[in-house]
């Protein structure tokens, strides 16, 4: 039998998960669960737990009825995969979903209702009435009294929004963006291993003079770049576009920001890149932005006129902190009301499984 935590661990442990992940903390018989999600993911999350000692004493992954029965070793200790139902989250505190939208609107309310408080990286309810969408830097308040344990969905907002708002959220403090214009530079690792593998594969190929393998994308992929493959709106901006304008506007809890966003994928293995154009309400100068950003957690700062250095998606990959750099005053403006800036940040880890374990430290 696994018992309920009521109170938070006194000593914390790392934990793990498989083809996909849910999980909890418990303090002697808490259980997590780990729920179907891309093995690029999976590892990261993996890796976040251990780095950051997250305490738990149970683990329990779940997949589809395909991937069940595989192990995965985390932590020293073997783990099987069992097939995900609606009785899995009995007994369980915290889930951590990221098995994409369709599963997450059947299961996340099932598992909440069991008393597992859910935290999901799909975008099924990003824009729900009442879901919180969380960045733990920016807005923890918004799940204020949320606890491990009491049911409850958290959505993690998407990477390359994310990313912009680590960034630009220190700057918004200090003197209000009005508005904002981005354009990101998205790595492979944001269409999953199997986009990565491909990439790979066609650099290979062009390199040999073969001919290209176009199973992920319908466009050659290496050496190349192309507009962000999610779905167009009837608006002309895709969906990925979309998420940014209105989850920035949710985050921030003001629907008055103007935001416009061009998403591009580009042959870069992981980690996003981003152009951010802001104008603010209020004046703000290089020097305070700079300071503001460099207080700011998460956040590093590569600004290095003098040798030309500023953050490069290497710079971001496998690590915690969102990299800014390239900060200057907008000279197409007359006034100090406008700044550039540049960020990079990883899309597997700050993008998705670090605010996600973060997240569910704010529930302990």
């Amino acid at each position: 039998m696994l018992r309920r935590l009521t109170t938070p661990p006194p000593s914390p442990k790392p934990l793990c998960g498989a083809a996909g992940w849910l999980y909890i903390p418990v303090q002697e018989q808490q259980r997590h669960y780990i729920e179907s999600l891309s093995y690029s993911s999976l590892d990261m999350c993996s890796q976040v737990l251990k780095e950051r000692d997250f305490p738990y004493s149970n683990i329990k992954m779940l997949a589809s009825a395909r991937s069940a029965g595989r192990t995965y070793t985390f932590d020293g200790h073997e783990y099987t995969v069992e097939e995900l139902t609606e009785k899995s989250f009995d007994g369980v505190d915290i889930g951590l979903f990221s098995a994409g939208g369709s599963i997450s609107k059947k299961y996340a309310p099932i598992a909440s209702d069991a008393g597992c408080t859910v935290v999901d990286n799909s975008s099924a309810f990003r824009m729900t009435e009442g879901v919180p969408l969380v960045i733990p830097e920016i807005n923890p308040d918004a799940m204020a009294g949320m606890k491990f344990g009491k049911g409850g969905i958290i959505a993690n907002p998407n990477c390359s929004t994310i990313i912009a708002l680590m960034a630009v959220t220190p700057l918004h403090r200090v003197a209000a963006v009005k508005r904002m214009v981005v354009s990101t530079y998205q790595a492979a690792s944001g269409a999953g291993q199997a986009a990565m593998e491909e990439l790979e594969q066609q650099t290979r190929e062009v390199l040999a003079g073969e001919p290209v393998t176009t199973n992920i994308f319908p466009f050659q992929y290496a050496f190349n770049l192309f507009s962000h493959n999610s779905p167009m709106t009837e608006n002309g901006y895709n969906e990925e576009e979309m998420k940014m304008v209105k989850e920035t506007r949710k985050i921030w809890n003001n629907k008055d920001v103007s935001i416009t966003a061009t998403c591009i994928r580009v042959p870069v293995m992981r980690a996003h890149a981003e152009s951010i154009n802001l104008e603010f309400h209020n004046d703000i100068t290089e020097e305070e932005a700079l300071a503001a950003l460099t207080s700011a957690p998460g956040v590093s700062i590569i600004n290095d006129r003098g040798t030309n250095r500023f953050p490069t998606p290497l710079d971001a990959s496998n690590n915690d902190d969102v990299y800014v750099g390239r900060v200057r005053r907008d000279i197409s403006r007359n006034d100090s009301r406008g700044l550039d800036l540049f960020v990079c940040g990883d899309q597997i880890k700050k993008g998705a499984a670090l605010n996600a374990v973060q997240v569910a430290e704010l529930l302990l």
